[in-house]
C-alpha cells in the first residue's frame, strides 16, 4: 500500500471521518440510529451512493465545465439514490419502510457532494473509489456503533429486527440481555442520539490526543539520543 492509498484509508476511517470529524450527515445519523439494523441499513445505502458518485464524477471530471459541475454532481447523486431506493423497496421493503424519508434524503447528505467536489473531481477513478468506500465505511461504522449503544441502553437488546435486512433466518440473531429490562427512554429519543454521538467523538479525541502525545515523546527521546 503506497503512501497516498494509506492516507485515503486512514482519512476515511478515522482522521477525517465524515461523522466524527467533518460532522456531516448528522440528520439521518441521529434520526435512524435507534437500532443496529437501522444504522447498518442506512450506512450501506450511503456507502453505495458515495462510492458510485465518486467513481462517476471522477470518470467525467475532464468533460464537465466548472460552471455546471455542482448541478451535474447533484443529478448523479440523485440518480444513484433513486436506484438504491428502488432496490431497497423491491428486496428489503420492511427495512425500506422503517428508514422512510431518510433514504431519499441521502441526496442532501453534504458528505457525498463534498467528496465529489473536493476529491473525486480532482483524482483518478481508483483513488476516488477507495475514498468513497472508506468514507462510507467510516460513516457506517459510526451509525452502527451509535445504534448499538442506543439499542442496548434503550431496549436491552442488540440486532433487534435483524430479519428486516437478513431475512427470516436471522430472527434468532437478536440478543436480549434481560427480559425484565424496563428500558432507558432517553437513549431512544433524539437527545440520547446527541449525547451518544458526543461521547463517541469525545472518545475519539482522547485517543487522538494520547497518540499525538506518544509521538511527541518518541520524537523527544530520539532527539535526545541523537544529541547525546
Amino acid at each position: 500500500m503506497n503512501e497516498k492509498t494509506a492516507k485515503i484509508v486512514k482519512d476515511g476511517l478515522w482522521t477525517n471521518n465524515p461523522a466524527l470529524v467533518q460532522l456531516l450527515g448528522l440528520c439521518p445519523l441521529l434520526a435512524v440510529t435507534s437500532t443496529v439494523v437501522n444504522g447498518l441499513g442506512l450506512g450501506i445505502a450511503t456507502l453505495l451512493v458515495l462510492t458510485g458518485s465518486n467513481v462517476i464524477v471522477s470518470m467525467i471530471r475532464n468533460f464537465v465545465s466548472s460552471e455546471i459541475r455542482i448541478p451535474v454532481f447533484v443529478m448523479i447523486i440523485a440518480s444513484l439514490v433513486t436506484t438504491v431506493e428502488l432496490v431497497l423497496s423491491a428486496y428489503f421493503h420492511p427495512l425500506y419502510k422503517t428508514l422512510g424519508i431518510f433514504i431519499p434524503l441521502i441526496v442532501t447528505n453534504c458528505a457525498i457532494i463534498g467528496r465529489a467536489e473536493s476529491f473525486a473531481s480532482k483524482n483518478t477513478v481508483t483513488h476516488s473509489m477507495l475514498d468513497g468506500l472508506t468514507m462510507g465505511l467510516g460513516f457506517t461504522a459510526v451509525l452502527v456503533v451509535l445504534g448499538g449503544i442506543r439499542e442496548l441502553l434503550g431496549h436491552g437488546t442488540l440486532l433487534a429486527d435483524a430479519h428486516l435486512m437478513f431475512g427470516q433466518a436471522a430472527t434468532d440473531l437478536t440478543i436480549t440481555f434481560s427480559e425484565d429490562y424496563p428500558g432507558f427512554l432517553l437513549a431512544v429519543l433524539p437527545p440520547g442520539a446527541f449525547i451518544g454521538l458526543g461521547l463517541i467523538i469525545a472518545v475519539k479525541n482522547v485517543i487522538d490526543r494520547r497518540a499525538a502525545q506518544r509521538t511527541v515523546n518518541t520524537i523527544a527521546v530520539q532527539t535526545e539520543a541523537i544529541q547525546n
